[in-house]
């Protein structure tokens, strides 16, 4: 629509199956309809319709269709398109330019000459979470989960504290993925637990070592169950043949650091009352192991007859 008396075009974004209502070239007014959407016919959901969802969530799985996010901030303009593609283009302040490539048939939501901040959306569509995490962090990862999960149960009028969720999220998050491995042990790569790297780093960091970096993993919940340090609890979830034969082959060790490892084993658990127990036990088999060192008063030797009547009269 171009405003009267002037060449600047008012852009209106239509979504798909939009009904247009005016002819090109027609003259309209302030007030004047110029497509319609159809509402979408509402439909009786229950639980059992949003439960797909929720396990779409905790696997992880990567949405058909996703969203495009911005990989840097900056300016938005379009370049030259290719067949079937239009190309958007990035301009930060600093640094090189960015493009993407955009299907014509992609709902484009940004228009040329807008700043845009890295992680916002360029293409409309479902956000994937692995974008998010890597674009915007843990804490916008966590905040998502648990809106998109809250969203179903609240349809059913069921109230969940954010905390169980955010429990399942950090386990989703348990492992990093190596990018640069300083001067540690690990390789390149490598899927090792966030807690292990921490570990490794702060003893690097002891000795003035160059430490790794990393990036955080998600990780569905049958994969992040799998992967856990403990085989008991591995084996008691799924793949019990495999675990169980791939734990005697390597000859690992299970520590019994967790809750359900404990619990199949039918020891205390490590929470609560429990902690204490364990911590209490750990320190009295330390103390057993430590080797106490007595010495023994020297016996005296008789060198002379005299001496050896005045050691028996002692005695």
């Amino acid at each position: 629509v171009f405003i009267v008396g002037t060449d600047i075009p008012a852009q209106y974004f239509l979504p798909g199956g939009a009904i247009v209502r005016v002819a090109d070239g027609e003259d309209v007014s302030i007030g004047d309809v110029l497509a319609r959407i159809p509402q979408e016919t509402s439909k009786t959901r229950d639980i059992t319709g949003g439960l797909p969802r929720v396990a779409d969530l905790f696997e992880a799985r990567k949405p058909k269709d996703p969203a495009l996010m911005a990989e840097i901030s900056g300016t938005i303009s379009f370049g030259k398109e290719t067949k079937g593609k239009q190309r958007l283009v990035i301009t930060p302040q600093e640094g090189d330019t960015h493009e993407e490539l955009i299907p014509k048939w992609r709902h484009v939501s940004v228009f040329e000459g807008e700043h845009i901040e890295k992680g916002e959306m360029l293409v409309d569509g479902p956000e994937d979470p692995h974008d998010i995490l890597r674009l915007k962090g843990v804490l916008a990862l966590a905040n998502y989960m648990s809106n998109e999960v809250q969203e179903v149960y609240r349809l059913q009028g069921v109230k969940i504290n954010d905390k169980h969720i955010e429990v399942i999220v950090r386990q989703m998050l348990r492992k990093v993925e190596i990018d640069s491995a300083g001067e540690t042990s690990f390789l390149r790569g490598e899927h090792v637990d966030h807690d292990t790297l921490l570990e490794a780093n702060d003893k690097a960091r002891a000795e003035d070592k160059l430490e790794a970096t990393y990036k955080p993993l998600l990780l569905g919940i049958t994969k992040a169950s799998l992967a856990t340090d403990s085989f008991i609890s591995a084996a008691s979830f799924q793949e019990t043949t495999r675990v169980l034969t791939d734990a005697a082959v390597t000859g690992k060790r299970d520590s019994l650091r967790g809750l359900k490892e404990n619990v199949i084993v039918g020891r205390l658990i490590p929470a609560g009352t429990g902690l204490a127990y364990h911590k209490e036990r750990y320190r009295k088999r330390h103390q057993g192991d430590e080797v106490k060192v007595v010495a023994k008063k020297p016996t005296p030797v008789a060198k002379t007859e005299d001496d050896s009547e005045a050691l028996e009269k002692v005695s």
